[in-house]
């Protein structure tokens, strides 16, 4: 009886397996040195987000297989950006116009002006390169000739300066008759802003399940911030929030906000002053929040809806006024979540992007389009279930009675 013959495995050739990763490797590496020499040679010509995108890139590939990258022979970035850019590389680039950043440059250079090395205006482009594109140290410390350390101090020093010289930006106490008359134009009378509430994530659950911290700010309507309170985790009441603010110390309790006279309407009410809030807040004399329906079944009359209609209008100008902010400044982004180590210098940040966001509308530069960059995601937001208060309703109805004759005769 004949034997079945074994079949034989092919062998594996060895000398071809190494050959072929020995040729994927040197293509990889002269991909790298290609795309590292591309970035070097055009790193004024391409926009921020591509440089930064192209540069993560190679340095990940470079790390992982191996491939030295020699350091540029030029001066850094920066030193030849300032020379030769365009007014549109600087709005790329910082976000505003050369002579917005000249004038910022003017009001906080006398707080830049203690590292020895770097020249403030050095200092001041780092600090709003990376809170404009959410550059990393590193990729700040390459652009701008100086180390991550000092990126890092340059950094928060800017912040600490913005916050501390600034402040003035958050006009609350000292232009209320501009806010006051812009609302008037949406036939909003005695109005002093709108107040609501923005999450910005953090990672882990240290302010909460999904780790959000939540910030109440008071828009103007012209999208400027009037008050802003950060830092708050998201475990909290909004109403809790509210009675710990400055805001609610300045009307309630020092008697320094919201004291201007009262409106007269047509029927002979009396308006006093007044700012409108989410419906998370609770009804107030000085805060008007929605009318929300106690039951399904109900419904709301002429003068509920053309109230609701308006205070729906104008809290999109809380929304807006945050989705400049995400927009413009990408440290600060939606999809960004903020270490938990980093948690404590949150608050800062977000307080310097807003001062930030009014100084660029005080220069009149452009802000990016509604539909651009990272929009604020809805949020799901309990209504007070507290007791109301009647003075507050009464104040409400006036005020939805008078809308609702706005309406009719438009």
């Amino acid at each position: 009886m004949a034997k079945k013959r074994k079949s034989k495995k092919p062998k594996t050739n060895v000398n071809h397996l190494k050959s072929n990763h020995e040729n994927l490797a040197a293509l990889v590496s002269k991909v790298t040195l290609t795309a590292h020499s591309f970035l070097s040679n055009n790193d004024l010509t391409l926009l921020p987000s591509q440089s930064l995108s192209l540069e993560s890139l190679i340095s990940s590939i470079s790390n992982s297989h191996s491939i030295p990258l020699s350091p540029t022979q030029r001066h850094p970035w920066f030193h030849r950006f300032r020379s030769l850019s365009s007014d549109s590389q600087w709005l790329h680039a910082f976000r505003m116009s050369k002579p917005s950043f000249s004038h910022l440059l003017t009001l906080l250079s006398p707080s830049l002006s203690f590292f020895p090395q770097i020249p403030p205006d050095c200092a001041l482009a780092a600090a709003i390169f990376r809170l404009a594109h959410g550059a990393t140290y590193a990729a700040v410390s390459r652009r701008f000739g100086i180390s991550p350390a000092e990126a890092c101090r340059a950094f928060f020093t800017f912040c600490k300066s913005v916050t501390g010289n600034l402040g003035h930006l958050f006009e609350l106490r000292t232009d209320s008759e501009r806010v006051v008359v812009g609302f008037g134009w949406s036939s909003l009378p005695n109005c002093f802003g709108v107040l609501g509430l923005a999450e910005f994530a953090v990672e882990g659950e240290f302010c909460g399940k999904n780790g959000f911290l939540m910030v109440q700010a008071l828009v103007d309507s012209e999208g400027r911030f009037l008050d802003v309170s950060a830092g708050w985790p998201r475990t909290m009441k909004p109403e809790t929030i509210l009675r710990q603010s400055k805001l609610y110390v300045g009307v309630e309790e020092s008697r320094e906000l919201l004291q201007g006279p009262c409106y007269k309407l047509s029927d002979g009410s009396l308006i006093p002053q007044y700012v409108l809030g989410d419906s998370c807040f609770p009804l107030l004399p000085w805060l008007l929040t929605p009318y929300n329906r106690v039951n399904e079944e109900d419904s709301f009359g002429s003068a509920e809806r053309a109230f609701n209609c308006a205070h729906r209008n104008a809290m999109r100008l809380v929304g807006d006024a945050f989705h400049w902010v995400r927009a413009t400044w990408q440290l600060l982004a939606v999809s960004r979540k903020w270490k938990r180590e980093c948690v404590e210098y949150l608050p800062f940040v977000i307080v310097t992007g807003c001062l930030l966001h009014n100084f660029l509308v005080k220069c009149n530069e452009s802000m990016p389009d509604k539909g651009v960059g990272c929009v604020e995601k809805g949020k799901a937001v309990h209504a007070f279930d507290g007791t109301l208060d009647e003075s507050a309703m009464r104040i409400r109805d006036s005020l939805a009675l008078h809308l609702s004759r706005v309406s009719s005769r438009k």
